[in-house]
């Protein structure tokens, strides 16, 4: 039983960055087995690009985090073509057909490497058999792992801030900032913190501080469709809110973040 869980290669003049500084075009030059996995199609390019870069640094540098990055690749690409596969194409009916044996492939692809990584013991890998499966053993081991090396990330740590949420939300407030400490300068935020930490802050009636995380969503990802200008003034004048001064602390909180200088507060 699995659960749902809420995530054609371009042509050579598609250029695509990847670690090793070669664009796309090159990786399929170097690489064709990786370009030509699936039958070329005009939708779900970037799903598929996100496919081909996964398996290169994967069997470039072999590890069970580059393998968890496939199966996550491999999942989004699924998704987008499950979409597309449903959508009649006016003149060429059979791209219908084609997107269905890609999107097939990439099925086979999820299954087979779910088997091969069923065993392994990275966190991502161990919280992805559980949530996909529901394989509690992966899920023990994935509990296990709370204050280890292998943990101090900002993703283990969201993870495994998804399975406390409702159990115990100070657990999770607690495993919610140290993700936020953990960040590099620059990194990319996972903006479902943000989002968590708001929706906690809401149910323990602290709507100061889930004004704060919200307006901190919006500073940091103004395109994000839970939040608008509205939900933020609303907030403010159902809560009766001073908004100049927490627009203040939410600006200079989400600084200290980007700037890998986040300390966690108390709560």
């Amino acid at each position: 039983m699995k659960v749902t869980v809420v995530i054609l290669l371009g042509l050579a003049a598609l250029s695509v960055g990847c670690d090793s500084g070669n664009n796309f075009a090159t990786l399929c030059e170097m690489h064709p087995e990786i370009c030509n996995e699936f039958e070329e199609d005009s939708w779900c390019k970037k799903e598929r690009i996100d496919v081909g870069l996964a398996n290169l640094a994967d069997k470039e540098k072999p590890s069970e985090l580059n393998k968890f990055n496939r199966l996550i690749a491999y999942e989004s690409y699924s998704k987008c073509m499950a979409h597309a596969s449903k959508i009649e194409h006016i003149k060429l009916k059979e791209k219908k057909t084609k997107r269905i044996n890609n999107w097939m492939k990439a099925q086979e692809k999820i299954e087979e490497l779910s088997q091969e990584t069923k065993n392994m013991d990275h966190p991502r890998l161990l919280y992805f058999h559980w949530t996909r499966y529901l394989d509690k053993e992966a899920l023990q081991k994935f509990l296990a792992l709370e204050g280890t090396k292998a943990m101090e990330n900002p993703e283990s740590l969201f993870d495994l801030a998804t399975y406390y949420i409702k159990r115990d939300p100070d657990k999770t407030l607690g495993l919610l900032f140290h993700a936020l400490e953990l960040y590099e300068p620059q990194a990319k935020i996972n903006v479902e913190i943000f989002k968590s930490l708001s929706s906690i802050y809401a149910d323990k009636n602290e709507p100061k501080q889930s004004y704060i995380w919200l307006k901190m969503l919006a500073l940091y990802d103004p395109e994000d469709t839970d939040i608008t200008e509205n939900t933020l003034v609303n907030f403010i004048t159902q809560h009766n809110l001073e908004q100049a001064f927490l627009d203040k602390v939410a600006a200079s909180t989400l600084e200290k973040i980007e700037e890998g200088q986040f300390k966690a507060p108390k709560y």
